[in-house]
């Protein structure tokens, strides 16, 4: 069963071209379901799996206290992997076809104000590089609305501040040109001047655009620690996530008159129904501020 896990997952990584940490997701959803049948349910080939075995670890997960958020994604990881057994010919039948996946609560994203984004951006002192480098990482997280994995993915090559954008690599390793504006831009360039040349390690030269103290590549973990810093500074209350101002990014854009299709493209979203949920944030928004302050209300 492991070794059919490795094939699943080698086809993913080369065939459909999947992101790093999608495929970690899959691998880690589909280990906890081998490990299940294995020990809990004396399941020992997926050629043996029924409909009843994987109901009974999607209960197992629940009664876990697991999300329904949680379950959609290994219930996916399941169907997935199933169905690519069936179509090697390692198994004779998809005992997923009949499960259905969880309804989703979809909650609305959390997004700052444009005053508590202004003072996000202006909290960062410019007295040090580091100071320079997080200026520029904000500046850039919400002007463009890239993914926190895909901002510290960027090499250098892929800043084409003369031109006026950015690229970048999202899900599926697909390439898409960003704009970004004139306050990113000058932010991103200061930073390169005058502070990235002093936290490179001289004797591990990095294409990478963003470093941290050791001169190499940051990490999403110390971007998320710089992030929370930096928002304790700026006395932000609101509930901070590294998706925060893409989310805002995106809110903004739509209340300001962008157009949705642009916004997806930006955003690098496949489906547009995902872009839409920015619409319903701001329609709350919108009743919020009717609530807040219409005499009639």
């Amino acid at each position: 069963m492991k070794d059919q896990i490795k094939d699943f997952i080698h086809y993913l990584i080369v065939e459909r071209g999947l992101s790093n940490n999608t495929i970690i997701s899959y691998e880690r959803d589909l280990k906890s379901y081998q490990k299940h049948l294995v020990e809990k349910q004396q399941i020992v080939s997926f050629n043996d799996v029924t409909r009843f075995h994987i109901i009974q670890f999607l209960k197992f997960l629940k009664e876990s206290g697991k999300s329904s958020k949680t379950l959609a994604r290994h219930t996916a990881s399941i169907r997935s992997l199933h169905q690519f057994l069936l179509r090697e010919k390692q198994a004779d039948q998809d005992p997923s076809v009949l499960i259905e996946s969880p309804q989703l609560e979809r909650s609305l994203p959390k997004i700052l104000s444009l005053q508590e984004v202004e003072k996000l951006l202006e909290t960062p002192k410019l007295t040090t590089p580091f100071g320079y480098r997080d200026k520029a990482m904000l500046e850039l997280l919400y002007a463009t609305g890239i993914r926190v994995s895909e901002m510290i993915d960027l090499n250098l090559t892929d800043a084409h501040l003369t031109m006026g954008f950015i690229r970048c690599y999202g899900k599926g390793n697909k390439e898409r040109i960003v704009p970004i504006g004139k306050t990113a831009a000058e932010a991103l360039m200061n930073y390169i001047e005058k502070a990235r040349p002093k936290l490179l390690n001289s004797k591990e030269p990095t294409e990478a655009l963003f470093v941290n103290h050791h001169g190499k590549r940051i990490s999403r973990q110390g971007f998320w620690k710089n992030l929370k810093q930096v928002a304790i500074e700026a006395n932000i209350q609101n509930e901070l996530t590294p998706h925060t101002l893409r989310h805002s990014f995106a809110t903004h854009l739509l209340e300001n008159g962008a157009d949705l299709r642009a916004v997806q493209e930006m955003l690098g979203h496949a489906d547009i129904s995902t872009t839409q949920i920015y619409t319903h944030v701001t329609k709350a928004r919108l009743k919020d501020v009717y609530n807040q302050f219409h005499p009639r209300a």
